[in-house]
């Protein structure tokens, strides 16, 4: 028995030194880009670095919202990763609950057909993309953008729903068919509140698509007050002459609400994720 505990304590040191290690590899960036955007001019290059600050500076910020237009980026991100959030959780929604209700010979094979469209990577689509999108006059336009990102998101976000409103017994609508709903009603106040989880992690999944994406901005953005966070970001380190504390102050505020977001819905993702994938 001594030796069986030993060697479970053993293993939990390991996994917690692990998962120490891990933390640690994939923090320091944010931490080191934290701590640029607040350094004194006379620490950035010093030798050897200094891992501390106890001057900070908080000029980058200053000079990021005095001389750029990064809350118009920002306010254009936002515009766009909502919308296209809000059309791809819609869309995917919609169809994982037809297709799951109402199932058609070949329906399965039809979801994963879908679900390969998502594994073509973005640069094969984007030229065909914006030839369709300059007939269509959406080139610098929010609207463009949220199609884009809604168009590249919806596939994903099928294949994850469609488990989920499996799941869901057919016997629960049958009981508010019975209290006298609808199919609109039975689906809006009873299959819908149960695949929550499942919502909120394609939505999530299709904002960050959205609001850290570089290729289909670059592409189908050429306006200046049209560009998105990380467009503006790009330019502002070939303008900037490597002002490194207001690129890492711009870093900072471009992934701070992402970072914010994740901690609030986080339990929402494990069980989203997490059930489509066993699913």
């Amino acid at each position: 028995m001594s030796t069986a505990l030993h060697r479970l304590a053993r293993v939990r040191w390991y996994l917690v030194v692990g998962i120490v290690a891990l933390v640690a590899i994939n923090g320091f960036p944010f931490y080191w880009m934290a701590l640029t955007s607040v350094k004194p001019g006379t620490e950035l290059f010093s030798y050897p670095p200094t891992f501390f600050t106890t001057a900070p500076d908080f000029g980058g910020f200053q000079r990021l919202f005095e001389t750029t237009n990064f809350l118009t980026y920002a306010r254009n991100s936002l515009i766009i990763a909502t919308g296209a959030t809000v059309v791809s959780v819609a869309v995917s929604a919609l169809a994982a609950y037809g297709l799951t209700r109402f199932p058609f010979p070949g329906s399965r094979a039809f979801s994963t057909a879908i679900l390969y469209a998502y594994t073509f990577a973005p640069i094969v689509i984007v030229v065909p993309l914006y030839g369709m999108f300059r007939e269509a006059g959406l080139i610098n336009s929010h609207l463009g953008m949220i199609l884009a990102y809604a168009s590249f998101g919806v596939p994903f976000s099928l294949w994850l729903l469609q488990p989920f409103f499996r799941a869901i017994p057919a016997e629960l609508e049958e009981a508010a068919f019975v209290d006298g709903a609808n199919r609109v009603k039975s689906a809006w106040y009873v299959v819908f509140p149960q695949a929550v989880p499942g919502l909120i992690a394609v939505a999530v999944f299709t904002f960050l698509l959205a609001w850290e994406d570089y290729l289909f901005a670059r592409v189908l953005i050429t306006q200046d007050d049209l560009k998105t966070l990380p467009i503006a970001l790009h330019d502002l380190y070939n303008a900037s002459l490597q002002d490194w504390p207001l690129l890492m102050a711009a870093a900072v505020l471009i992934n701070l609400p992402v970072l914010i977001a994740f901690l609030f819905v986080q339990k929402y993702l494990v069980a989203g994720w997490g059930a489509g994938a066993i699913k």
